[in-house]
C-alpha cells in the first residue's frame, strides 16, 4: 500500500509531504482547490507522460516521490528482482523528476528506470478509477485475470497456458518436419554420420595436449640423446671431464689449507659445485635411460595427429574446438527430433493438444459459471449507484471460427466486460463507456464484488460521485468504506455523505501568498471534520444546525 508521498514544485504545490494510512481516506475541498493534483502527481510517479507545464512557475524542476509497502506483493518483489531494481526489504520507492524544459527522469529504489518500468511497477501497486490513467479494468488481460481469480481458477489458467506452449512447440516441430521431410531426413543422416565419426575419433582437449608433448619428445629423441651423451662426456667421462679436473683442484686446495686456513671458504664453494655437478651427471644418466626412441610409437603418434588435423580441417575448426563442434551436431540432432520419426511426433502433438483442450474446456466451464454470478452481483450494485435499469455482463467470446476448435494460451475464448448503463440501451464493452462518472461507479461495483481476488492494494476513485446525491451518495460512501476493509482506498469527493463514511479525511485548500497561488492539504481531526462536512452541507454561512447535522452524519457512518 501507499505509505508516503512527497511533492515539490508541482503545478501549484510548493512542498507537500503526506503519510498514508490503511482504510478509506476522503479528499475534500472547495471547487478549484486542486483536489486532483494529488492524483496527477501519483500518475506522474507511476510513469504517465508529463510536460513542462507541470513544473511550478519560476522553478527549475518538479519532483514526486512515492513510497509503497510491498511486503505482501510477491509478484512485484519478483519483478523488481528480475529488473535488478530491488531496494530495502518490503519497500518500493518510485521517484520522478520533471525539469522546466520538459525532460524527465524516473527512478525505482534509487536506480534509474524507464517510463515503461515505472508503468509496469505502477500496474501492480495502484489503480486510479475515473478520467485518469491506470484504469486496469478496461484492459482485456485484466478482465480475464479478474474473472479467473473470482472463479478460483488462476492456477488452472496458468496450467492451460503451459499446455498451450507445449502443444505449439510440438506443432511447429511437426510442421517443419512434414514440410521439409526429405531435407530433414538428409540432414539427420549427415549429422548422424558426423556424430558417429567424431565420437569414433575419441578426441579430448587434454589427450590432444599430451599427445603433442609426447610427439615433440619422440620426434627429437635422437638429438636429445646426443645432447645427454655430450653432457655426460663433458662432465665425467672424457679425459678432461669437468668433474675430474674439479676433483684434482679440490685435492690441491685441501692440501694447501695445511699452510693457509683462509682457503677453507674456497674449498667449501668448490665442494658445493662438485656435488651439484655430480647430481647433474646422475640426472643425465636417468634421462638417457628413459628416453624413448621407439620408431613404431612415433609412427602411431604421427598417424593420430594426422587424424585429428584431418577432422579439424573437415569441420573447419581448430583441433581444440572439435569437442564444441560435436556438441553442436548433437544439439542440432535434438532439434530435428533425434532418431524420432514423424509418426511419433504427430502422436506427441495430438496427446498434448488433447490435454490442452481438456484443461481449457474445464477452465471455460468454470468461467461461465463465475461470469453469471459476477454479472448478477455487479448489476445489483449498479441499481444502487444511480444506474437503475442498467446491467452488467461478462461475455465469453469464442476464438473458434466455422465450428473449428481453436484456442490460445489464455483458453478457448476472450473475456469482455460489457455494460448497459440504462434500460433499453445495448450492452457495450466497458472500455467504450463514455461517461467518466459511470465508469468510475461501475469500477467501484466491480472492485467491491471482487475485493477478495484483485491484486492491486491501493485504489483511487475520482469523480465516483459525479451526477449523484442523497441516498445514492450515502450508498457510495458505504461501498467505499466496505472496500477499505480489504484495500487502501482514496476518493476525491464533493459529497458530504461520501466524506462522512471515510476512516480519515483530508482537506485540500488553495491560498495566495505573495501573489503566488499555492495548494495545501490538511489532515483533519474530529472537530475539523465536522467543520469541513458542515461546509460541504451548508451554503455561505455555516450554522450550528448544519454543524449538528455534520456531526450526526459522522456518528452514523462510524
Amino acid at each position: 500500500m501507499l505509505k508516503f508521498l512527497a511533492i515539490r514544485d508541482f503545478v501549484i504545490v510548493s512542498s507537500l509531504e503526506l503519510d498514508f494510512s490503511a482504510g478509506f481516506t476522503a479528499l475534500t475541498g472547495e471547487t478549484g482547490a486542486g483536489k486532483s493534483i494529488l492524483i496527477d502527481a501519483l500518475s506522474l510517479a507511476l510513469g504517465e507522460r508529463g510536460d513542462a507545464s507541470m513544473v511550478r512557475n519560476d522553478c527549475e524542476r518538479a519532483e514526486i516521490a512515492a513510497e509503497f509497502d510491498v511486503s505482501a506483493l510477491p509478484h512485484l518483489q519478483a519483478w523488481l528482482r528480475e529488473q535488478e531494481l530491488e531496494g530495502d526489504a518490503g519497500v518500493c520507492l518510485l521517484r520522478r523528476v520533471l525539469d522546466a524544459g520538459g525532460r524527465s527522469r524516473g527512478f525505482i529504489n534509487g536506480r534509474s528506470a524507464t517510463l515503461q518500468q515505472l508503468r509496469e511497477a505502477g500496474d501492480l501497486l495502484l489503480d486510479i478509477h475515473g478520467q485518469h490513467a491506470h484504469q486496469s479494468l478496461v484492459r482485456p488481460d485484466a478482465q480475464r485475470a479478474l474473472l479467473d481469480g473470482y472463479a478460483g481458477m488462476a492456477g488452472a489458467a496458468e496450467q492451460v497456458a503451459a499446455l498451450y506452449r507445449d502443444w505449439q512447440t510440438l506443432h511447429r516441430r511437426r510442421i517443419s518436419l512434414s514440410e521439409n521431410a526429405d531435407a530433414v531426413a538428409a540432414e539427420r543422416e549427415l549429422l548422424l554420420f558426423q556424430r558417429n565419426e567424431m565420437e569414433g575419433l575419441g578426441f579430448s582437449v587434454a589427450d590432444w595436449n599430451t599427445l603433442q608433448e609426447d610427439y615433440a619428445r619422440l620426434a627429437h629423441a635422437a638429438s636429445l640423446l646426443e645432447t645427454a651423451e655430450f653432457g655426460l662426456e663433458t662432465l665425467s667421462e672424457s679425459d678432461t671431464a669437468c668433474l675430474a679436473q674439479l676433483n684434482a683442484l679440490t685435492a690441491r686446495i685441501r692440501d694447501g689449507m695445511q699452510h693457509d686456513a683462509s682457503l677453507g671458504e674456497t674449498l667449501r664453494m668448490l665442494e658445493s659445485a662438485q656435488a651439484e655437478l655430480q647430481e647433474a651427471v646422475y640426472a643425465l644418466r636417468h634421462y638417457q635411460q628413459r628416453l624413448d626412441t621407439d620408431p613404431q610409437r612415433l609412427r602411431e603418434q604421427e598417424q593420430r595427429i594426422q587424424s585429428v588435423m584431418d577432422a579439424a580441417r573437415k569441420y573447419r575448426v581448430a583441433p581444440e574446438q572439435l569437442d564444441e563442434a560435436l556438441q553442436r551436431i548433437v544439439a542440432r540432432l535434438e532439434e530435428l527430433g533425434g532418431d524420432a520419426d514423424l509418426a511419433e511426433l504427430e502422436q506427441q502433438e495430438k496427446s498434448t493438444q488433447q490435454s490442452y483442450l481438456a484443461a481449457a474446456q474445464k477452465l471455460t466451464a468454470a468461467r461461465k459459471k463465475a461470469a453469471g454470478k459476477l454479472a448478477r452481483e455487479i448489476t445489483a450494485a449498479m441499481q444502487t449507484l444511480a444506474m437503475q435499469g442498467g446491467s452488467f455482463a461478462v461475455a465469453l467470446l469464442p476464438l473458434g471460427q466455422d465450428n473449428a476448435i481453436s484456442g490460445n494460451a489464455y483458453g478457448l475464448e476472450t473475456i469482455e466486460f460489457q455494460v448497459a448503463a440504462n434500460p433499453g440501451v445495448p450492452a457495450r464493452s466497458l472500455a467504450k463507456v463514455a461517461s467518466g462518472g459511470e465508469l468510475s461507479r461501475i469500477s467501484l461495483a466491480i472492485q467491491v464484488a471482487t475485493s477478495q481476488v484483485a491484486g492491486v492494494p491501493t485504489l483511487i476513485f475520482d469523480e465516483v460521485d459525479s451526477g449523484i446525491g442523497g441516498r445514492v451518495a450515502e450508498i457510495v460512501g458505504h461501498l467505499l468504506k466496505k472496500l477499505g476493509n480489504s484495500y487502501q482506498v482514496l476518493c476525491v469527493t464533493h459529497l458530504p455523505q461520501v466524506a462522512a463514511a471515510a476512516d480519515q479525511q483530508w482537506q485540500v485548500s488553495k491560498t495566495v501568498e505573495n501573489g503566488v497561488t499555492l495548494s495545501h492539504i490538511t489532515v483533519l481531526d474530529g472537530k475539523q471534520r465536522v467543520e469541513e462536512i458542515a461546509r460541504m452541507l451548508g451554503g455561505v454561512k455555516i450554522t450550528e444546525t448544519t454543524r449538528k447535522h455534520a456531526a450526526e452524519m459522522l456518528g452514523v457512518a462510524a
